[in-house]
């Protein structure tokens, strides 16, 4: 902290601010580390915030540009078998660069905040513990942690931690299991109303409806408990941050709350997930989804206040999830 506190005054005392260093360059860099890393779905929310503040555009649609040509190097608990401190004493960020930088997949002339260029930072990078980083030609998986899916209930995205979804889940079909609230879901998984092909489908979770979009990771954690992490998905508009496993895919945007198409699935509706393909889709004809859409009417949390406030401003999750 002390030499963090120490670096910010020497960036200072330079006049080097954060829009000299935060550009559309830098953005990529920072999703392909996340991308090798197998990172949080936490970050398709963090960083389109920090970019809308920047003024700079995003498109959610850079998070498979940069995942399908970044190899997964780094297998991170929950969703894999070393921790943090491993990667720390195997080189830490800098090794984990240096390999991605043998693949020509970093902008290297961008500036930092040590006053030099990411290639200059990189120049002396020597140690790599590939027990824990593996070496960029014998990657995890070719490619990185995140994916945005795409379909007709989540027409404006949705994020899956791919790397953390097992093989047999990858393409999968089955019922809808519907629920307006995190808590009524981990009531029914916990009470063996879901069973083996299952789709959890979580209402009301999001930005809007939460309002707040609260970290759901009971569920996920109730469905590993109940050994149903490679038999059941999960699809919501709220979010599950670093600790995501199984077929877990939230952020489903646009949210119930705002009307978005994710509020009228209804129990045993066929939910189609193909996440090689990128795709999320229930299989109803256009007709019928148009004709539920239609007649629609959001739960809208009661709330007041600065909530009630926040509720009406916040954006969506594809956009970050910032407070207009």
């Amino acid at each position: 902290a002390t030499k963090t506190g120490e670096k910010i005054m020497d960036l200072v005392e330079n006049d080097i601010k954060p829009l000299d260093i935060f550009n559309e360059k830098t953005v990529e860099n920072a999703l392909t580390l996340d991308m090798a890393l197998g990172c949080s779905t936490n970050t398709a929310l963090h960083l389109p915030a920090i970019v809308h503040e920047a003024g700079i555009d995003f498109d959610i649609d850079i998070i498979n540009k940069i995942s399908s040509k970044t190899p997964h190097l780094c297998s991170l608990s929950p969703a894999g078998i070393h921790h943090i401190e491993d990667l720390h004493y195997a080189g830490g960020i800098p090794a984990v660069l240096k390999e991605l930088s043998k693949k020509n997949l970093l902008h290297l002339d961008c500036l930092t905040v040590t006053g030099k260029t990411l290639g200059e930072n990189l120049k002396n990078v020597s140690y790599v513990d590939h027990e824990v980083i593996m070496p960029i030609d014998q990657p995890y998986h070719k490619d990185g942690g995140l994916a945005v899916l795409k379909g007709n209930i989540a027409p404006n995205g949705a994020i899956v931690k791919q790397i953390a979804v097992s093989d047999e889940m990858l393409v999968h079909e089955g019922p809808a299991k519907v629920f307006n609230k995190e808590e009524e879901a981990i009531k029914a998984i916990y009470g063996g109303e879901i069973k083996e092909g299952d789709v959890v489908v979580i209402l009301y979770e999001g930005p809007k409806g939460g309002p707040g979009m609260r970290e759901m990771l009971a569920p996920t954690s109730a469905l590993a408990g109940m050994g149903l992490d490679k038999k059941v998905a999960l699809i919501t508009d709220g979010r599950f941050s670093g600790a995501t496993r199984g077929s877990a895919i939230g952020h489903v945007s646009p949210e119930a709350a705002a009307g978005g198409p994710i509020g009228v699935v209804r129990n045993g509706d066929v939910v189609s997930i193909n996440i090689p393909e990128k795709t999320l889709n229930l299989k109803i004809s256009e007709e019928e989804l148009q004709t539920r859409l239609n007649t629609f009417k959001p739960i809208l949390s009661k709330t007041s206040g600065y909530l009630d406030r926040y509720s009406r401003f916040v954006q969506s999750a594809d956009k970050g999830a910032f407070f207009e």
